[in-house]
């Protein structure tokens, strides 16, 4: 991963919660948020909560007296989450970094991450913060996604931008939203960190917009894969998106598309 792949920032936060969130990411929050709530967690810790998809559908599902402390490594996007969030006395907003997180040990019956640990420089480091910051018997309940050829919108936009910067093609996406995907690795990591009894579940849902240009945006303007195509050549953001749509409507048509997507769910007990 590159330093690159960690700044959200300027509008990219809005666009990812307006493009991406519903596009990708609601299907996933709505079952992290069913299996958290399960446990009946008091303290529940999230790290790198994005725009705030699994806080808006976990905080309705919480006790009245649980305390939810939700954090991210950007504050601009922490910023964005609070913003959508209904005031709610149970929940704290901390800019945080997962691998070194600022609470004390034992603190938390629960630590949940959607789609970040993808993100994390040194993923068992973030493992352990999140075993050292859990109880007793605690939960770490957290997604990555599957490889890019499982989600098949990603795949295409990443297809088309190559076509467009054949010398340099635009990885982000393959390289860190879906560049953990060895079951095998994120287990002997988790181990590595002290968890156990490590359940990983693959699970797949559909991607669904009313037209390609949706994903098209979602992905080229509403992910640090703006970056990447603005680093290339300046003004070529408004091109490569529109040949982005044009590639997504080639293959899935000009109304409503779908297509699939895929992650695992991971729940490791500490």
């Amino acid at each position: 991963m590159l330093e690159t792949d960690k700044v959200f920032s300027g509008s990219i936060p809005e666009n990812y919660d307006r493009y991406m969130v519903p596009l990708i990411f609601e299907p996933y929050a709505a079952d992290i948020a069913q299996r958290a709530a399960s446990f009946t967690p008091n303290a529940v810790l999230e790290t790198a909560a994005g725009s705030g998809v699994v806080t808006r559908a976990l905080a309705p599902r919480l006790s009245p007296v649980a305390s939810y402390t939700v954090t991210d490594l950007n504050q601009p996007m922490l910023d964005y989450a609070a913003s959508r969030q209904a005031p709610d006395s149970r929940i704290h907003w901390r800019q945080a970094d997962a691998l070194a997180l600022p609470f004390e040990n034992a603190a938390f019956d629960l630590v949940c991450c959607q789609f970040g640990a993808m993100f994390f420089p040194n993923r068992t480091s973030g493992y352990r913060e999140a075993k050292r910051v859990l109880k007793p018997g605690g939960r770490f309940l957290f997604s990555v996604w599957d490889r890019i050829e499982e989600n098949v919108f990603a795949d295409d936009v990443t297809n088309a931008l190559a076509r467009i910067f054949p010398s340099d093609p635009p990885r982000f996406l393959a390289r860190t939203p879906h560049g953990y995907h060895d079951t095998a690795l994120i287990r002997s990591e988790l181990q590595d960190a002290g968890f156990s009894s490590v359940v990983i579940e693959t699970r797949a849902e559909q991607s669904r917009a009313s037209s390609p240009r949706i994903p098209a945006v979602a992905y080229c303007q509403g992910t640090l894969l703006r970056n990447e195509i603005e680093a290339r050549e300046a003004g070529k953001l408004q091109a490569a998106t529109d040949y982005a749509e044009s590639a997504i409507a080639d293959r899935h048509g000009r109304g409503d598309v779908s297509a699939k997507i895929q992650a695992y769910i991971i729940m490791a007990v500490a």
